[in-house]
């Protein structure tokens, strides 16, 4: 019998080794999917943050914080048209070059796999955010044949949650490529499904990285002016 079976790690699929001692040999451990080198590479977000978006303060310049905010939120919520619809976003990770090449080979070169090492996390934050509804931000069709699957929901399902769907994504432009202010400028991307109610609901949506707020903003005002309570966000990285 063997007591411990070779696990790889779903990154750089180098052998993980088990931690020694008879608590691990006589304790349910949980599956290994990460070596110590490639989890010690996620930074993750931590101390003083922007009360918006996460941003941490630590690595931000003085001029670009203004008190609880960073200076990209303060404008958002100056913004008339925008101020008060996203309630806050949630990040895990630091978005650092590791994380840059991991989110390339789940989200670009289909290696669905990837969506278990978040899981955990994941699942734990959504139990303390304690949404009514979790909606992952919907691709358009063009981009959802291009990569094979929805990355957001593809964290949700590995996480063991159920995704509600009141959005349909009606822009297909690649957001990747256009300046802050082009994002900020583009009509409505999403529509919303009349028959899922929405009114009066704490929502969560879901995404992969928060870049400059404008798609999980864009979901979040149509939500709102369909009638929901509270939006938040949960994104991998900031």
């Amino acid at each position: 019998m063997n007591l411990f079976s070779q696990a790889q790690c779903l990154i750089c699929h180098e052998i993980i080794l088990p931690k020694m001692g008879w608590k691990a040999i006589f304790s349910e451990e949980k599956g290994l999917n990460l070596c110590p080198t490639c989890e010690g590479k996620f930074d993750l977000i931590e101390g003083e943050q922007c009360r918006v978006c996460s941003r941490p303060f630590q690595s931000l310049d003085e001029r670009f914080r203004h008190g609880d905010m960073c200076h990209d939120c303060k404008r958002w919520e100056e913004d008339d048209d925008w101020k008060g619809y996203l309630d806050s976003n949630h990040s895990i990770y630091r978005y650092n070059d590791f994380f840059k090449e991991v989110m390339a080979t789940f989200k670009y070169r289909g290696d669905y796999v990837l969506a278990i090492i978040f899981a955990e996390k994941i699942k734990d934050l959504i139990s303390q955010l304690q949404p009514e509804l979790i909606v992952p931000i919907p691709l358009s069709s063009e981009r959802l044949y291009e990569r094979g699957f929805n990355q957001a929901e593809a964290l949700l399902n590995e996480s063991g949650l159920t995704p509600t769907r009141p959005l349909t994504r009606i822009h297909s432009e690649k957001q990747s490529k256009k300046s802050r202010s082009e994002r900020i400028h583009i009509s409505q991307v999403f529509e919303v499904n009349c028959q899922i109610e929405v009114i009066g609901k704490n929502i969560l949506l879901i995404d992969d990285i928060y870049t400059t707020g404008s798609t999980l903003r864009h979901a979040a005002k149509l939500l709102k002016e369909s009638g929901a309570g509270r939006v938040q966000s949960l994104t991998l990285a900031r």
